[in-house]
């Protein structure tokens, strides 16, 4: 599902101007978030976005809510670039270079570092987000077999390996460009990841067990009574 699709399910009750500010609103967070966490001021989003504080809080009441719509955003560009990936490219080591390269390029996994812990427990409990997650480690789990059997992708890599490197992050001395920083270590990193690379790596790898396991549905504990005492 391209996540045009899937936003136009969420909003399909709003007016045009309306999606148009919850759109700018959830843009505007994104960015904000990166740049300064989870933590910065609602008002400083609604500036952003170009839009009253009164219309933040009619589309998102609370903090929650914008982050939960921030992650999901996030979630559905991440499911959207595996499946196209997957979709386009000639054979799995080509849709695997192509979505680690637009992940590291999106600065994906700046993201979820910023949002930590504020999404977690929604992202463990929450059923629909849960749900993305697991679209894209089927992706993930697909590319990585594929490959694998290809001859193309090196044997002692494992899916949870390359879901560590979907969020990958780069320090950028003063004096490199961002892009130019981030495209030499990714094709580093690609090069490692060939079938054929010395050395052995060090340890397991993370099987596709071990990413089901980290993304399984968790419920909250229950919340203790005087009953219970």
């Amino acid at each position: 599902m391209a996540v045009e699709t899937k936003k136009s399910q969420e909003t399909a009750g709003l007016r045009a101007d309306a999606r148009r500010n919850r759109d700018l609103i959830v843009a505007a967070a994104q960015k904000l978030f990166l740049e300064q966490g989870g933590d910065v001021p609602l008002e400083e989003v609604a500036r952003r976005a170009g839009v009253g504080i009164g219309t933040l809080y009619r589309r998102f009441p609370d903090r929650d809510a914008l982050l939960r719509a921030v992650g999901e955003e996030s979630l559905l560009r991440l499911v959207d670039l595996a499946e196209t990936a997957w979709r386009e490219e000639p054979d799995a080591w080509h849709a695997l270079c192509r979505f680690l390269r637009t992940c590291a390029e999106l600065r994906l996994g700046a993201l979820p570092a910023k949002l930590e812990p504020h999404l977690h427990q929604q992202i463990r409990t929450g059923h629909d987000l849960h749900e993305m997650r697991q679209r894209v480690i089927a992706v993930v789990l697909r590319m990585t077999a594929q490959a694998q059997a290809d001859g193309t992708l090196r044997g002692d890599i494992g899916p949870g390996d390359i879901a560590l490197l979907m969020t990958l992050q780069v320090y950028t001395p003063p004096d490199m460009p961002d892009g130019q920083a981030m495209a030499r270590v990714v094709e580093i990193m690609l090069s490692g990841l060939r079938a054929g690379s010395e050395p052995t790596l060090p340890g397991a790898p993370l099987t596709g067990d071990d990413l089901r396991r980290y993304t399984a549905v968790q419920q909250p504990p229950a919340t203790r009574t005087h009953l219970d005492e």
